[in-house]
């Protein structure tokens, strides 16, 4: 008798093991379902996103007048340095009008040769919003390109926009790309251009890498010209390849952060080399 219900007792326990195992793989799945389907419909949004943006705004390439501005390089430049030839590139020139009133929060138009990158990015009181929320300021997982709550654009030494890397491509998702030998190959990728409502601008690439997470490269302000040349030192030398450009203290530049994987970011520095008030 006592075996029988030890039995019973055994087959109750093994049949309760199963039935709980059987739960938790349906609530892993659904849960893995509803992800699925939520990133799918984040992704349809923000590319609905991008073409009503694309096709409200007038993006232009501009030539050189005679208020565009060449900044002056304290090292001598080799001839055969790619720069003499980014310095002949047009800007581009956006007009706002339009965007301003899907929202009043965009600050500018950023470009970046060899990749899928060319949106305007936006501004908020904090580095967060923006994190879950779409151009029009839907909610909406995959985010905007957004200016650090710190710049003010034209004041900082350190200019920063971030964007979640998406796996479709889109926002940040094709930065990765600057890390490949294809990319690295075309000199003509190392150029970011930006517009916005005060000015337009090129910068020139320096510094690629990716990294685990850390902040030492988002610093905005310095206490002087020491300190600063210490942080261009060290984001320069972080680089996984030579693009064998100099930065010193003089030179205000760019930084775009974006996540490589969990626990990673892809990072890319450029500096300030041409410009013109509109």
């Amino acid at each position: 008798m006592s075996y029988n219900i030890y039995g019973d007792y055994i087959e109750i326990r093994n049949k309760i093991i199963l039935y709980t195992f059987i739960l938790l793989c349906f609530m892993i799945l659904s849960y893995s379902i509803y992800n699925i389907v939520k990133w799918k419909l984040d992704s349809n949004n923000t590319n609905k996103q991008i073409e009503e943006v694309q096709e409200t705004v007038r993006v232009e390439e501009v030539i050189d007048t005679e208020n565009t501005e060449v900044i002056e390089q304290e090292e001598e430049i080799p001839e055969f340095n790619p720069y003499w030839d980014y310095i002949k590139m047009n800007m581009l020139n956006v007009d706002f009008y339009e965007l301003k009133k899907i929202n009043n929060n965009v600050k500018g138009w950023i470009q970046v040769n060899g990749t899928n990158i060319n949106y305007p990015f936006v501004q908020a009181n904090d580095n967060l919003y923006y994190l879950t929320h779409s151009f029009d300021k839907s909610w909406n997982s995959a985010g905007w390109l957004f200016l650090d709550y710190r710049n003010n654009y034209t004041n900082n030494k350190n200019t920063i926009i971030y964007a979640h890397g998406r796996n479709d491509q889109t926002m940040f998702g094709s930065l990765r790309t600057v890390l490949t030998k294809n990319w690295l190959s075309n000199t003509n990728n190392y150029v970011i251009k930006i517009s916005t409502e005060k000015e337009n601008s090129l910068w020139q690439i320096f510094s690629t890498y990716h990294i685990p997470t850390t902040s030492d490269y988002l610093q905005t302000n310095f206490e002087s010209d020491i300190e600063y040349q210490e942080f261009l030192d060290m984001i320069k030398n972080r680089s996984s390849y030579n693009f064998n450009t100099s930065v010193n203290s003089n030179d205000n530049i760019l930084t775009l952060s974006t996540c490589y994987s969990n626990s990673d970011k892809i990072v890319v520095h450029a500096k300030l080399i041409k410009k013109e008030q509109k």
